[in-house]
C-alpha cells in the first residue's frame, strides 16, 4: 500500500479526533456542544410559543370583530382559569381599567380612555418581554460561537506545530491528525452558530409582527372605548 494513502475510517472517526485533542480544545468543544444543546432547546420551545401566540391572536381578533359584546368577552376571559396571554391579556387589562374608571363619579371620557391605554401598554410590554425571552441568548450564541471555535482551532494548531518542533522530518501523516483535531472546533462553532442565527432572525420577525398586531389592536380598541365614553357623556 502506498504510504501516503490514508485510512478513511480512521481519519473520519470524529470521536477519536475529539478524544485525542488537547485539554483546552476539549473544553472549547464541550462549551460549544452545551451552547448548541441549549440553543436547540430554546428553538423548539420558542417555536411552539410564538406559533401559539400568533394563533391565539388571530382567534381573538376574529371573535372580537365578530360583533360579540365586549362585556361578554371580558366576562369569559376573566372567568377562565389560568393566566391570560397575548391579545386577550391586553384586552382584559384595558377593559378592566376602563370599567374601573367609569364606575367612579365625575370621571371624564379622556381620563378613562387614557387609563385604559396605559393598562394596555403595560400588558403589551409584559407580553413582549415574555416573547423576547431567551432571544438574546440565541443572538449571543450565533455571534460568539464561531470565534470560540476559531480560538480552539488556533490553540490546537499551535500545539500541533510545537510537537513538530521536536521532529527531524515532518510528513502529512504527522501533521494531519493535529490539524484535523483543531479544525473540528471551528466546525462545531459553525454548527452551533448557524441554527442560532437563523432562529434568532426568524423569531425576531415573528415577535415584531405580533408587536405590530398588538399596537394596531390597542389603537382600534382605544377608538372604540373613546366613542363609548363619549356616548355615555352625552347620554
Amino acid at each position: 500500500m502506498d504510504p501516503v494513502t490514508l485510512d478513511v475510517n480512521q481519519n473520519l472517526d470524529m470521536l477519536a479526533l475529539i478524544w485525542h485533542a488537547s485539554i483546552p480544545v476539549k473544553l472549547v468543544m464541550a462549551l460549544l456542544i452545551a451552547a448548541s444543546l441549549a440553543s436547540w432547546t430554546i428553538i423548539f420551545g420558542k417555536s411552539r410559543m410564538l406559533d401559539a401566540a400568533s394563533r391565539e391572536a388571530n382567534e381573538f381578533e376574529e371573535r372580537f370583530w365578530s360583533g360579540t359584546d365586549m362585556a361578554a368577552i371580558f366576562r369569559d376571559i376573566s372567568n377562565r382559569q389560568g393566566e391570560r396571554f397575548g391579545m386577550e391579556s391586553i384586552f382584559e387589562s384595558g377593559f378592566r381599567e376602563f370599567a374601573r374608571l367609569r364606575s367612579r363619579r365625575q370621571m371624564d371620557s379622556r381620563t378613562m380612555v387614557e387609563g385604559a391605554q396605559r393598562a394596555m401598554r403595560a400588558s403589551a410590554g409584559r407580553e413582549l418581554d415574555r416573547l423576547d425571552h431567551n432571544l438574546e441568548f440565541l443572538a449571543n450564541v450565533g455571534s460568539i460561537s464561531p470565534y470560540v471555535g476559531l480560538f480552539g482551532t488556533v490553540w490546537g494548531i499551535m500545539i500541533s506545530f510545537q510537537g513538530l518542533a521536536n521532529m527531524r522530518e515532518a510528513t502529512i501523516a504527522t501533521v494531519a491528525p493535529g490539524i484535523s483535531e483543531a479544525l473540528i472546533a471551528t466546525a462545531m462553532g459553525l454548527f452551533a452558530a448557524i441554527p442560532a442565527v437563523w432562529a434568532y432572525n426568524r423569531f425576531s420577525t415573528k415577535v415584531e409582527r405580533l408587536n405590530t398586531k398588538f399596537d394596531a389592536f390597542q389603537e382600534e380598541f382605544s377608538s372604540i372605548l373613546q366613542r363609548q365614553a363619549h356616548i355615555e357623556d352625552n347620554g
